[in-house]
């Protein structure tokens, strides 16, 4: 009997450890972006597009990214585009790949 509670006892506080030791993993797009002819790598977050000329994006990752606005990924979103598409942003500053 006590070698019994001591196993369940003993896989109840393994499966607990895992449960809280386990960091949750920031999730990055799959693939590349490109800007302007430079490539992004599992490209993450809001990236600054450039202020003069107008950029043109190749969105070659596994997710939608948002054309913002504003600098920062603020502003409004001007446009969503899907993977495997190229795009040039008449008024964005950012792009924000989730």
């Amino acid at each position: 009997m006590k070698r019994r509670t001591a196993t369940v006892l003993g896989a109840w506080l393994a499966a607990a450890a895992l449960a809280v030791g386990v960091p949750n993993t920031a999730y990055a797009a799959h693939g590349v972006l490109i800007i302007d002819g430079a490539a992004f790598p599992e490209p993450s977050g809001c990236l600054p597009l450039g202020d003069f000329v107008q950029p043109v994006v190749t969105n070659l990752t596994d997710s939608a990214v948002q054309f913002w606005t504003g600098s920062d990924c603020t502003g409004r979103i001007e446009a969503v585009i899907s993977p495997g598409t190229v795009y040039a942003p008449l008024a964005s500053r950012s792009v924000y790949v989730p």
